[in-house]
């Protein structure tokens, strides 16, 4: 009899394939078919293990899993579990801290430029069979000697900051904890508290994770003191930023323009604004999805697992629930 690590998300025959590659004697792996509900508590319901990423994990779906010990998070963000009935119910919470840290970080430099130099459209009009050069270059500006603004300076953050350092650019960030000044020279960064940031930036990176202190965090009220013509990143979570003030700040020009990996329903439906406009570009929700990363990031979550199965503790950085 094996022991069972349900995926609680459809996933690729590739990705199937590396993760049963990767599995420990004993142990087997299978993704739910589809994303409901229904879906989720069908696939726990014989689980000892359970993996998550993008859909929800509510209460119900955990009650239909009598014998997890482990959820475990395929990222950093926790905004999408009910912890609390985890906490009750003795099943523990991990995540994988770090482990997709340089692709997101890398994503989000790629989103900086393409944004910037008009990459998206300039693509568009050249495949169309226009040549657009004259439009693309009235509208681009340059990354390079920027003033940006990070929010959040964990792992993905810090990896940010690093990138940036060869584009010369003057990097402010808040987060909820100032680093020392020795760790701030070496990062090249400069702290600011978010009324501060806003109207110095050129470019505001959103890379903090979704808490309730985060939530709504970019709304009308900060839109109204960022610096004007600033572009927007956000590869945190949707519920970051208010969309309809982003949608109303990228129409009045407040914004010169965004690009947006995360969004408050996802997938968004098909007449969100967002999809529909020329100075945006988006993206399902892939920054961390490198493929050449996977192999590390499956280790990392299965480590803790086959920790959890031998009793031994998981590491302090990924523990959440206990």
């Amino acid at each position: 009899m094996t022991t069972k690590i349900a995926l609680l998300q459809p996933i690729a025959g590739e990705m199937a394939d590396i993760i049963q590659s990767l599995l420990p004697e004993g142990f087997s792996a299978s993704a739910v078919k589809g994303r409901s509900v229904e879906d989720l508590k069908a696939e726990v319901a014989d689980a000892t293990y359970a993996l998550w990423w993008d859909v929800p994990v509510p209460a119900e779906v955990l009650a239909a899993g009598p014998k997890l010990k482990l959820v475990h998070k395929w990222g950093v963000g926790i905004d999408n579990i009910d912890l609390d009935y985890c906490r009750a119910h003795g099943i523990k919470v991990a995540r994988t801290t770090g482990s997709n840290a340089a692709p997101v970080a890398d994503f989000t430099i790629g989103l900086m430029l393409a944004l910037a130099r008009r990459i998206v459209p300039a693509h568009n009009s050249t495949a169309a069979g226009g040549w657009a050069k004259n439009e693309v270059w009235k509208q681009s500006i340059m990354v390079s000697g920027k003033t940006v603004g990070i929010i959040g300076l964990g792992a993905i953050g810090k990896g940010v900051a690093k990138r940036l350092q060869g584009f010369d650019c003057r990097v402010l960030y808040y987060s909820r904890t100032q680093l020392p000044p020795e760790q701030e020279k070496a990062l090249g960064v400069e702290y600011r508290t978010l009324d501060a940031l806003l109207p110095e930036v050129d470019i505001l990176s959103l890379n903090c994770p979704l808490t309730p202190e985060t939530a709504k965090m970019i709304d009308a009220r900060a839109f109204a003191k960022i610096k004007r013509g600033a572009l927007l990143i956000n590869v945190a979570r949707g519920g970051v930023v208010v969309e309809a003030d982003l949608v109303a700040a990228l129409k009045d020009g407040t914004l010169r323009g965004a690009a947006v990996d995360v969004f408050d329903q996802e997938p968004p439906p098909a007449d969100h604004p967002l999809l529909h406009m020329d100075n945006v570009i988006v993206t399902p929700h892939c920054a961390s999805t490198a493929y050449e990363n996977s192999r590390r990031s499956i280790q990392h979550w299965l480590g803790n697992m086959m920790r959890v199965e031998k009793g031994e503790p998981i590491p302090e950085q990924d523990r959440v629930v206990d």
